[in-house]
């Protein structure tokens, strides 16, 4: 039975935007309390959803020669699919545009307004559509947005004001009094500093353009989009909808937000909860962001990691993982695949995977595939058993403080001993004594006891590998049924009953063949293998003159240490020296390449692959079988020459 009610919150996505890894970092951390949570017995309600107003939605749909909802309509969709893909299991889908939240949004408006906290008057100043930003000349940094680094326009125009000055030492005084609103603490104290500088009122209305929520007091105007945005987490706990819905989850237990929206989450949304006298969340927590080269990831950079080819080529449970893994919640974190990689091989194949493995195999071998029953203790069980109960409890505790990444680190701590468990007793030795039979029972029940309560407490951040687990296992009761205090106990797996080995649930990766086999699609996609992609998604001359084509003298050639596929390469673009990498090792010789001239694109984005950073892609071609031959020049062309 639930036994309390928990309200979790992402934000809500702009559709302007193709979602990437970062969103997927927010949102899957979301989802990872709210499994958790769920775990333990709470009634979770959980909401993501999108924000559809604004200008950028409106310059952008008249881009596309469509309205702003049929524009929005068709990124929400691919915002739900990403979703899914991930398994995240949220419980509302706030859209912005949907009526019933309009109706809050101008109720709550009208609400502040008729206390006289919202008054009309003349804005003057900077304002990023981008961000959908007002700023002051102050916190431009070289006249341009601090967030975005983007240009800032210059908007005069009426609107309305909220008084948000008027409770600036009201809002210190509640930070101060609840310390854990605004996580981690490095946060908190950058928004108290904010405060302290003074809060200057908030222009709230637009009359520039109309695609947004109309203010109730004056059609003219629609009203500023953060505004609308941030009260949907009132829709989506039923404010004006559901009364009982409402006193149910609100106030919101936690919001999970990205450090640079901490403001208005943590300043302008519990000001206006404040003005329209409603009770504040409990908590917000400002995560970091996860970079990659060139920065925080954004489509302007042209350095955003997609989230579906990651799904695609390693499965939902190791993006899962890596992302709650491998970077403390609240601090930044860096991305590449070669950490990626790394992580899955290190973590869930080689430990995880191979306690299974190992433990499966040895129950198969010894006991015919049943689980035994523990007989006479070893040396080294209590000590396991002592393992199991202490890592638990400590992961207990990191979960409740939103700590994913060493509540991990505490379960597998669990998981290595286990490891090491096998090492110490050395069940294939027992199995040779017959005396020791039912010492052997002991250990292998140990260890798939281990791997039950494994699985249990992998549930919040794992989609399938929690029930293979369970299933190679042959525990007959539902994995959806169990829940967190089950983890908590030793002991509860029953004999008796069969394992079902299975394949391996994370086949190692081979990085240098994953690798190799990128450059490859990068060559197919570039020579356009893919013949009905071509006839039907054509492209036009200014798309084409995008790719900077060279012919590039080959210098050096050697071959990648650790690698048979992959080559390094130094080559002369006329003057210029670059340095690429090219999976053509098993079709060339490093010699054989040595003074030829070939074809390559120039103006590809940096890559590190296998630990070699390459700045460029020649060209090849495949045939049926696989077999690769690179582009030369027929005739005697300086490097550098460009090709048209």
């Amino acid at each position: 039975m639930a036994k309390d009610s928990f309200y979790v919150t992402t934000p809500i996505y702009y559709p302007n935007d193709k979602l990437h890894i970062g969103h997927t970092y927010t949102t899957t951390a979301a989802d990872t309390i709210a499994r958790y949570k769920k775990l333990q017995g709470y009634d979770v309600k959980f909401l993501t959803g999108s924000d559809e107003h604004g200008q950028k939605i409106e310059r952008s749909a008249k881009e596309h020669g469509v309205t702003p909802k049929e524009y929005v309509d068709e990124i929400v969709e691919s915002f739900k699919d990403l979703w899914n893909l991930l398994e995240v299991d949220y419980d509302v889908f706030l859209r912005t545009t949907d009526p019933k939240h309009e109706d809050v949004v101008q109720y709550i408006f009208k609400n502040i307004y008729d206390k006289g906290d919202i008054y009309k008057d003349k804005y003057k100043g900077w304002y990023c559509t981008p961000c959908e930003t007002f700023w002051l000349e102050r916190q431009l940094e070289d006249g341009k947005c601090p967030d975005c680094q983007r240009e800032t326009e210059w908007v005069e125009e009426e609107s309305y004001f909220f008084k948000m000055s008027k409770y600036e030492d009201d809002l210190l005084k509640f930070i101060e009094d609840n310390p854990e609103f605004i996580q981690p603490e490095t946060r908190r104290n950058e928004m108290i500093n904010f405060i302290k500088d003074g809060l200057e009122d908030l222009c709230i209305s637009r009359t520039t353009f109309d695609w947004g929520v109309p203010v109730p007091v004056d059609e003219d105007h629609v009203i500023y989009v953060w505004f609308d945005a941030l009260t949907n987490y009132l829709t989506g706990a039923g404010y004006l909808t559901d009364q009982d819905e409402y006193n149910k989850y609100w106030p919101a237990d936690i919001h999970i937000v990205g450090k640079d929206i901490l403001r208005f989450h943590t300043i302008i949304w519990p000001i206006i909860l404040m003005a329209a006298g409603l009770e504040l969340p409990k908590k917000v927590f400002g995560h970091g962001f996860l970079t990659v080269e060139g920065g925080k990831m954004s489509k302007s950079k042209g350095n955003v990691v997609d989230p579906v080819k990651l799904v695609n080529d390693f499965g939902v449970d190791a993006v899962r993982y890596y992302l709650m893994r491998e970077v403390a919640f609240g601090t930044d974190g860096s991305y590449s695949t070669e950490s990626f990689i790394q992580r899955i091989n290190s973590d869930l194949a080689n430990d995880l995977g191979n306690l299974l493995n190992r433990t499966l195999a040895m129950v198969d071998k010894y006991f015919n595939g049943v689980i035994p029953k523990p007989g006479p203790a070893t040396d080294y069980d209590e000590d396991l058993k002592d393992t199991a109960r202490k890592e638990i409890a400590a992961m207990t505790e990191d979960m409740d403080k939103l700590q994913f990444s060493t509540a991990l680190e505490h379960l597998w701590t669990l998981i290595r001993r286990n490891n090491k468990y096998i090492d110490e007793t050395t069940p294939w030795i027992l199995a040779k004594d017959k005396d020791k039979k039912d010492e052997l029972g002991t250990v292998l029940y140990n260890l798939l006891e281990s791997l039950r309560i494994v699985a249990i407490a992998l549930k919040p951040f794992l989609i399938e590998a929690p029930q293979k687990i369970w299933n190679q296992i042959g525990i007959q009761t539902d994995l959806a049924e169990e829940s967190w205090s089950r983890a908590e106990e030793w002991g509860l797996l029953e004999s008796g009953i069969n394992v079902n080995k299975g394949e391996p649930i994370f086949p190692r990766i081979d990085m240098e063949e994953y690798f190799a086999n990128q450059v490859e699609e990068d060559v197919d996609n570039e020579d356009g293998e893919d013949e009905e992609k071509v006839s039907e998604d054509y492209i036009n001359f200014d798309d084409f003159t995008k790719l900077d084509l060279r012919v590039a003298k080959v210098l050096e050639a050697e071959r990648i240490e650790g690698s048979n596929k992959l080559l390094k390469l130094q080559v002369a673009l006329g003057e210029e020296k670059r340095q690429l990498v090219a999976g053509i090792a098993k079709h060339y010789e490093a010699e054989e390449l040595v003074n030829k001239k070939v074809l390559m694109v120039a103006n590809l984005e940096p890559a590190t692959i296998f630990g070699v950073e390459s700045n460029g892609m020649i060209l090849a071609a495949s045939n049926d079988e696989g077999e690769l031959t690179i582009s030369t020049v027929d005739r005697d062309i300086p490097s550098g020459a460009k090709v048209k």
